[in-house]
């Protein structure tokens, strides 16, 4: 796959130049974008995942929902159906796909609703008889056609924008200049023993104005595993099979080695739909540790009741307050 990326690079500048050529018709009013009366918050990146979008989007959530009533729009990566969907009792990770289903899952008191077509998706949420006052768009950074009122910019600490490249060679969807459309950037999945040093030199080299503003967040993973029914300790485990289906689980993985736990790793592509030689290949394990998001997927097949658990994370700020400040100031 490196290799495949490398020869490719000389389609970087035509990427290059499209990008940002399609940013500045928006940017001058020739591709038209459209703004709403409601605070509409957009979370998303410069690159193709792997930054922590669903945690910040729950983050989010969390703040915001016991004084205002919330919905969470997302694009449904992957589901099984088309157009506006609202989640709802009915609601499957096949239908509504696995993040929505998460926040649907894990948030019974707000709306969760799907749409590739932001605006339609934010209109139709409009027109609820019990509308929403705020809408959180999840990975909605390069949908222009929605002006969002509010932008978070999420880049990874070990693999930062600065640090990387547009497709087909790097992971950026966009050049590096789209960085200026953010209110606030986040620097995500820090190291705990990040010191202010090393944040001044990433704060350079971030590259933000005086109207921008920066943080640091952190993974904060807890001490016990969950499935629907049972919790474990997590050094009690001796040994398992840790299942990934996400953009980047180096973190996960270096913080479970760190731990001195004992495992084998099954890395799947983010988003992966199991197919039923490999839903098969994980029936036989004893124990299986997974991701939330990969649980949610996984915990309704036949078989995986007893065996299949999740490490909970928490979303943690270096200036927690000083955010929340910002957030409720545009929310209010």
């Amino acid at each position: 796959m490196k290799f495949i990326r490398i020869i490719l690079f000389p389609l970087v500048p035509i990427y290059y130049v499209v990008t940002y050529l399609r940013n500045k018709l928006f940017d001058y009013g020739v591709f038209k974008s459209k703004s709403y009366d409601v605070p509409v918050i957009c979370v998303g990146n410069l690159s193709t995942g792997g930054t922590g979008k669903t945690p910040m989007i729950e983050y989010l959530i969390t703040l915001l929902k016991e004084n205002k009533s919330v919905a969470a729009l997302s694009r449904g990566y992957k589901r099984n159906t088309e157009g506006f969907l609202l989640a709802g009792e009915n609601s499957t990770v096949e239908s509504i796909g696995d993040e929505p289903y998460q926040f649907h899952n894990k948030f019974q008191d707000i709306k969760v609703a799907v749409d590739a077509d932001r605006q339609n998706g934010i209109e139709s949420l409009l027109k609820l008889n019990d509308a929403p006052e705020i809408i959180l768009l999840d990975d909605a950074f390069q949908h222009r056609r929605v002006k969002a009122g509010f932008n978070i910019l999420l880049t990874s600490y070990d693999k930062p924008y600065y640090k990387d490249f547009v497709l087909p060679t790097g992971n950026l969807r966009e050049p590096q200049v789209g960085r200026k459309r953010a209110d606030v950037v986040i620097v995500t999945k820090c190291k705990p023993t990040l010191n202010e040093d090393e944040k001044a030199t990433i704060l350079e080299r971030l590259h933000l104005n005086d109207k921008q503003s920066a943080f640091f967040s952190y993974i904060d993973y807890s001490d016990v595993v969950l499935n629907s029914d049972n919790a474990l300790k997590l050094e009690a485990l001796s040994k398992f099979t840790l299942v990934t289906g996400i953009a980047n689980p180096k973190p996960l993985v270096d913080y479970l080695t760190n731990q001195g736990l004992t495992f084998d790793h099954i890395e799947y592509p983010d988003h992966h739909n199991f197919r039923s030689h490999e839903i098969d290949l994980l029936l036989k394990k004893e124990l299986i540790l997974t991701t939330e998001k990969d649980f949610v997927r996984l915990k309704s097949i036949k078989g995986f009741e007893k065996n299949l658990f999740y490490l909970p994370i928490r979303f943690r700020l270096d200036d927690a307050s000083k955010f929340e400040a910002i957030i409720k100031n545009y929310t209010d």
